[in-house]
């Protein structure tokens, strides 16, 4: 098997199952509680907070952990909503977000909210300029993903930051598929709110965090118990947090060589996709792109197609975001790219991970060359 779909998810990694286990049989105390076994849940936790914190040069009491990049995104900005509507409810964002935060939108919409969704160019990437005029007196919150989950494309989120900031207004960035594979300094971006989810970066599906920053006053989103400072009711998922912080920890120490690996192995793979299968387009920009996205498209081909033949051959890919998989119309990413609908259907996406290598860039590029080739001449 060839596993090319990282940016659905990733595999726990063996160390970091090997950390999360006593937390499972051993060590398996209520961290709420007073007694020794609940202790060390609770210094389990208070560890995995302060290794989060460090990946992000922020402050420990700033990581609130949940179930994942979903809920920290309903969190952040439903909870803004809530404490600022009394001012003025307005909400900017960009037409490419995850549907975690689009339909989170919507709903607010529903309830009353001002959103505007911002337009991208070619490449996927918000006009700083358009940003600015957007901004009204009631706009309370900028939430712009840090990089695309289908295209791969890095937003301009220090010139993001640095303009809430100069009006005041929160900035909360979806950083899922960005935390673990570039660096990210929360100050440096201005990052009042930012997702994400362990499950990315080669930690435990069911374990997130949502950082929220010295200052930022939001209200509860789970009520019931005092845990996470009365913030998040719940009983502490001691095992997976604990995962979380492992793999976090291991993913910025390997970062730097991870990466080059990955954007070597990624360009490799384009530059034999655009040589050698007619039609092919790149979507997302060439440079400003997470390591391991490759997200192209095929004219006269149907994506879910490709996949199915891509999966006979041993090849797991998708044509998109893991949460929209069944949908029938084209990607809305790709649509707001300016594809076209026909083009945005012949859409497969590739996304690298740490143990892939040049032989199977050379077996994919290789059978995605026969899958195309095959569709087209059964099409005519």
């Amino acid at each position: 098997m060839i596993y090319l779909d990282n940016a659905a998810t990733t595999r726990t990694a063996p160390e970091v199952v090997e950390a999360m286990l006593p937390y499972f049989t051993e060590h398996y105390g209520n961290a709420g509680g007073i007694y020794r076994l609940g202790c060390e849940s609770k210094r389990a936790v208070a560890r995995a907070r302060e290794t989060i914190a460090s990946t992000l040069m922020a402050e420990p009491g700033g990581i609130y952990f949940t179930s994942g990049g979903t809920e920290s995104d309903n969190w952040a900005i439903k909870a803004v909503y809530e404490a600022c509507c009394g001012k003025g409810g307005h909400i900017v964002t960009s037409r490419i977000e995850h549907h975690a935060v689009l339909r989170t939108c919507e709903y607010l919409e529903r309830k009353g909210a001002r959103v505007t969704y911002l337009d991208v160019d070619e490449d996927g990437i918000v006009s700083v300029e358009q940003l600015k005029k957007a901004i009204c007196p009631d706009t309370v919150l900028i939430s712009v993903m840090y990089a695309n989950n289908e295209i791969g494309t890095i937003q301009p989120i220090r010139e993001i930051g640095e303009i809430a900031a100069e009006h005041g207004i929160l900035f909360h960035t979806d950083a899922v598929q960005a935390y673990g594979q570039i660096p990210i300094d929360v100050k440096d971006c201005h990052i009042d709110m930012l997702s994400a989810s362990a499950h990315k970066f080669y930690g435990p599906k069911g374990a997130g965090f949502l950082y929220i920053g010295t200052g930022t006053k939001l209200g509860s989103f789970m009520h019931g118990g005092q845990q996470e400072r009365g913030r998040r009711a719940g009983t502490e998922n001691v095992a997976g947090i604990v995962g979380m912080a492992a793999a976090a920890e291991r993913a910025y120490r390997t970062m730097e060589e991870r990466a080059q690996k990955e954007a070597r192995l990624r360009d490799y793979l384009i530059e034999r996709i655009m040589r050698e299968i007619p039609d092919a387009k790149l979507n997302g920009h060439a440079v400003k792109r997470l390591p391991g996205n490759v997200n192209v498209s095929f004219a006269s081909v149907e994506g879910e197609t490709v996949l199915i033949m891509l999966d006979m051959e041993g090849i797991c890919a998708s044509s998109g975001s893991a949460c929209t998989s069944g949908a029938i119309d084209p990607s809305h990413v790709l649509r707001a790219i300016g594809l076209m609908p026909e083009l945005a259907r012949g859409s497969v996406r590739l996304t690298l991970g740490e143990e892939n290598t040049k032989e199977e860039m050379d077996a994919v590029a290789e059978a995605l060359a026969r899958s195309v080739q095959k569709i087209r001449e059964i099409a005519i």
